[in-house]
């Protein structure tokens, strides 16, 4: 487990891909879990440990996560991300290049449980939930291109789903149109940077997670 940011209230994990934050039906521990033992242990407490979970990510993604280690944290963190007061920037690798390299993908998301897809459609229907990204090419590698991404609305698979209706899906996702898996089962899409204002002391807090070492290696010259 990659700590990257911890104090009284609030830690946030690195999380690797594969990982899920919340336990499902496969079984598996969730992170949430494993970052509950690390606290107990850590700070050898008594009983059951309080651990909320504030935001998840898709199991094939990693990234940066919030978790609050009090009810107050908790509570104000919910508040904050459904007033969109916590910031999240994803870089994603994409076999084609996006035309043009900036811009803005609006679209209408419907989500299919049966199948656990989403679907990007250019107008207006039935349960369709209106949805909207910025992106921008910011680097290479020898065959992929390097997108850094900013969500303005927060629907299921909405990054994965808005990038392959433009002709761009991610490294490895093969629900949403890529060529081929990568090698770990995950897709080549990070949350790799969070921008709030600490819950409880009101400080500003800004972190980073490192460019993956599982991704091939960024081109001499081009921007992280």
């Amino acid at each position: 487990m990659n700590i990257v940011y911890e104090d009284n209230h609030i830690i946030v994990v690195d999380k690797a891909p594969g990982e899920i934050v919340q336990g499902d039906k496969t079984g598996d521990t969730p992170l949430v879990e494993t970052v509950r033992q690390y606290i107990k242990e850590r700070y050898n407490k008594p009983g059951n440990v309080f651990c909320g979970v504030v935001h998840r990510l898709d199991r094939p993604v990693g990234g940066l996560v919030i978790f609050a280690k009090t009810s107050k944290a908790l509570s104000r963190l919910n508040e904050m991300l459904r007033l969109g007061q916590i910031h999240k920037t994803y870089r994603a690798l994409t076999r084609n290049m996006p035309d043009p390299t900036e811009g803005r993908i609006e679209s209408y998301i419907t989500s299919v449980e049966r199948n656990n897809k989403s679907y990007s459609w250019p107008a207006p229907r039935d349960g369709a939930k209106k949805s909207s990204l910025t992106y921008r090419v910011t680097g290479r590698t020898d065959r992929f291109n390097l997108l850094e991404i900013n969500l303005e609305t927060g629907r299921k698979h909405q990054i994965r789903v808005q990038l392959a209706s433009i002709g761009c899906p991610i490294r490895g996702d093969l629900k949403y149109g890529d060529k081929r898996s990568n090698p770990d089962g995950s897709i080549s899409l990070q949350a790799f940077r969070l921008q709030f204002v600490h819950p409880v002391s009101k400080q500003p807090v800004d972190l980073t997670a490192p460019y993956p070492e599982s991704w091939p290696a960024l081109s001499d010259g081009a921007a992280d």
